[in-house]
């Protein structure tokens, strides 16, 4: 029986190694062409979007008041023309969406400094503060160079965040391995 849930694991450790990989493949390729990422990561939040609007739409014939319909349904019409624009003009879409990226990271920096003021006796508080610092930077840079960042931007992200989900889920799928071979070991002395 234990012999089975660690062949398991270990099968289950070997499918996340290989993901990670994956996610590693991925993030590689976005860092090589980070435009064609940013138009994927476009058309995956303009689906969203539009999924959301079908949502809404189906939702308004829940809703039990005639003000409520009316509500529900042009929310879900606004969302869903707004997702197929999206879809139609993407590159209009990446822009915005790099400009909503610089906005979140000017205010995570300004939050960020607000926390850290009120924890600057914490040990360990001063990351906080190089957070902070590190995200106002990036959203003055977006900013900065808004709408030619566009191009890069979005999709070198994207990239960098999958090769550290990638190498992550590798480290730590690898981690299970080893403490599956142990248990093993020690079960079969």
């Amino acid at each position: 029986m234990a012999q089975t849930t660690l062949d398991t694991v270990r099968h289950a450790s070997t499918i996340s190694v290989a993901l990670g990989v994956l996610l590693v493949i991925f993030g590689i390729l976005a860092l090589a062409s980070p435009f064609l990422a940013a138009v994927a990561v476009n058309a995956i939040v303009a689906w969203m979007i539009v999924l959301a609007g079908i949502v809404h739409l189906t939702l308004a014939f829940r809703v039990h008041t005639a003000g409520g319909v009316i509500w529900k349904l042009l929310v879900g019409v606004v969302y869903v023309c707004f997702g197929i624009y999206l879809l139609l003009h993407p590159v209009l879409g990446i822009a915005s969406l790099t400009l909503v990226l610089g906005a979140l990271f000017v205010l995570e920096g300004i939050f960020d400094f607000v926390l850290y003021a009120n924890m600057r006796s914490v040990h360990g508080s001063n990351w906080v503060l190089f957070d902070g610092i590190v995200s106002l930077v990036l959203g003055i840079l977006i900013y900065m160079q808004w709408p030619s960042s566009a191009a890069w931007v979005i999709g070198t992200l994207v990239g960098i965040s999958l090769i550290f989900s990638g190498v992550a889920r590798v480290m730590m799928s690898l981690a299970v391995r080893k403490a599956t071979g142990a248990i093993t070991d020690r079960l079969a002395a």
